[in-house]
């Protein structure tokens, strides 16, 4: 029986795909396609920017962020892009993506078609090399997944889901129901 090698992608090869609507990314050599995002999924996305660039603004350091973004944390094997980010205030003067460290927080919302990759794929990354907290945002379930780096589960929140950037005396508190609903 003849077994295909898979093809192994780098940050490179993935830069140098065409700009045909899809969003590239690769993980830990393994390629991930992903349409373009539904409108639900722009709309809970913006309002959860907001909700965390306003926390910001109230809590300076931290940078938020949204993608298209080149996020390879120093490697060759890995090219990401989250749909929000927070930057830490040492990254956060940042002039290339390939500068940008460890983040604070990465989100991800499903959509159908990347439900797999962000729960497993993408979710193995930011747990290895690439977030201190990612958040797993279900517009249909009205859940946010929580993961720290060490868990082998993720926090489940159905009401709300809270964050505290470095320095802040206060946490930011997301209310599900304001930023899922239709």
């Amino acid at each position: 029986m003849h077994m295909h090698a898979r093809q192994f992608y780098t940050a490179e090869m993935v830069r140098n795909l065409p700009d045909d609507g899809n969003r590239y990314e690769t993980v830990y050599g393994e390629l991930l396609v992903s349409p373009s995002p539904r409108p639900r999924h722009q709309i809970v996305g913006g309002r959860l920017f907001a909700a965390i660039f306003n926390y910001l603004a109230a809590n300076p350091g931290p940078l938020v962020l949204y993608s298209p973004a080149d996020l390879s944390f120093g490697r060759d094997d890995v090219l990401v892009q989250p749909d929000i980010f927070v930057l830490r205030p040492e990254d956060a003067s940042f002039t290339q993506w390939s500068a940008v460290g460890r983040l604070l927080l990465a989100i991800e919302i499903l959509s159908p078609s990347t439900a797999r990759q962000d729960r497993f794929t993408k979710r193995r990354l930011f747990q290895d090399v690439g977030a201190d907290e990612y958040w797993v945002v279900d517009p249909e379930g009205c859940l946010v997944e929580v993961w720290s780096p060490e868990a082998p589960f993720p926090r489940v929140e159905t009401e709300r889901v809270s964050w505290i950037g470095p320095g802040a005396t206060e946490p930011l508190v997301v209310e599900l129901a304001s930023v899922l609903r239709p």
